[in-house]
């Protein structure tokens, strides 16, 4: 299994320390730094290049979110996810729209946080369904047109579509609908294009939003 950099930044040590153990015993995950606040993230981001930043909201120096969007301008193969103590923490959302790949809630299982970094450096997106209602009531987000948007997905598009609505990664869809994991990486391009969406969340978020699931 190819190995997976990681970069943990967070302004609370102990918080640092607990997932650098969790991620450290992982022989495809390597941490190749430790942030305590966002201008550091992005510094540390810039020399390293790792595959998956775990960025915190709330920091000194430079919030998280700023953070986010800089390590996303600067970096453009790594992928950030927010973590957030609060379902309802609304800093978390604007992470999003500053090029996140996902949420990471701070109280998830070890095996929660294992598989969101794994998902996360694939290329695919972290979104905890405890806080996907509440993800779709604040995000200001949602293509015109539904209806004719939804007519130019093919019928395997549209179970695609629905399939990545449901938080299935690209092998799970690909064992549902019976495919090779390449041909479902295809219609998942194809979908995203057709929506205009940016990546898999907002995907989720546009079919929540238009009533597909």
């Amino acid at each position: 299994m190819a190995e997976t950099t990681v970069l943990l930044v967070d302004d609370q040590a102990l918080v640092r320390e607990g997932m650098a153990m969790v991620l450290g015993r992982e022989t495809d995950l390597r941490i190749v730094g430790e942030a305590g606040d966002g201008r550091a993230g992005v510094d540390l981001a810039r020399r390293h290049r790792p595959d998956v930043v775990l960025m915190d909201v709330r920091m000194p120096v430079l919030d998280g979110i700023e953070a986010t969007r800089q390590v996303v301008a600067h970096c453009p193969h790594t992928r950030v996810l927010i973590l957030t103590t609060f379902d309802l923490d609304e800093y978390a959302f604007d992470g999003l729209r500053a090029g996140a790949s996902g949420f990471l809630l701070k109280d998830a299982r070890t095996e929660e946080l294992v598989s969101a970094v794994r998902t996360v450096a694939a290329g695919e997106a972290v979104v905890s369904p405890r806080i996907t209602r509440t993800l779709l009531d604040h995000y200001q987000a949602g293509p015109p047109a539904a209806e004719r948007l939804v007519e130019d997905l093919t019928a395997r598009e549209r179970e695609v579509l629905l399939a990545i609505a449901r938080g299935l990664s690209n092998p799970e869809i690909a064992g549902e609908l019976f495919l090779s994991e390449s041909t479902v990486k295809t219609h998942v391009g194809r979908v995203l294009a057709k929506l205009g969406a940016r990546d898999r969340v907002h995907a989720v978020i546009w079919a929540h939003r238009h009533g597909l699931v």
